[in-house]
């Protein structure tokens, strides 16, 4: 339907036909955004929950870490250096390994943004500016 021949229709009806047809869009639109908010929390959940995962990897790879200084710290102090130069070689393999998973974890993380649902925050930015539209056009 073209805009001229919807705007002759919208004319034609009563006040309360019109805020019928409001009240029943309203309630359409405000339907529609909590199903995109609820699709687009439900994709940033799941980026979020992998950043988490790989963050608890790399806890419990700074465990092992601390684990191995350990091991070097009395070993180093019994003063066999063969084996303090292994425990001391271990603690920062898993140290490296930490970082790694800290970093990607952090990425992912970041990847997944803040809480607010950017596309529906978009898409009720435009439907305001489309009623607006109408309520301008309307007054014509």
């Amino acid at each position: 339907m073209n805009h001229r021949a919807d705007s002759e229709e919208l004319r034609e009806q009563s006040i309360g036909e019109l805020l019928k047809r409001l009240a029943d869009e309203t309630a359409t639109l405000v339907r529609k955004e909590l199903e995109l908010a609820k699709v687009e929390y439900a994709e940033k959940g799941k980026r979020a929950g992998l950043g988490a995962g790989l963050l608890s990897g790399a806890m419990v790879a700074a465990l092992l870490a601390l684990g191995a200084f350990t091991a070097f710290l009395v070993l180093a102090l019994d003063g066999a250096l063969p084996n303090w130069a292994a425990a001391l070689i271990v603690a920062a393999l898993y140290g490296i390994v930490a970082t790694v998973l800290a970093l990607r974890g952090r990425e992912r993380l970041e990847e997944a943004g803040g809480p607010v649902p950017e596309q529906t925050k978009e898409t009720i930015e435009e439907d305001l500016q489309w009623a607006r539209n109408r309520a301008t056009s309307a007054k014509r």
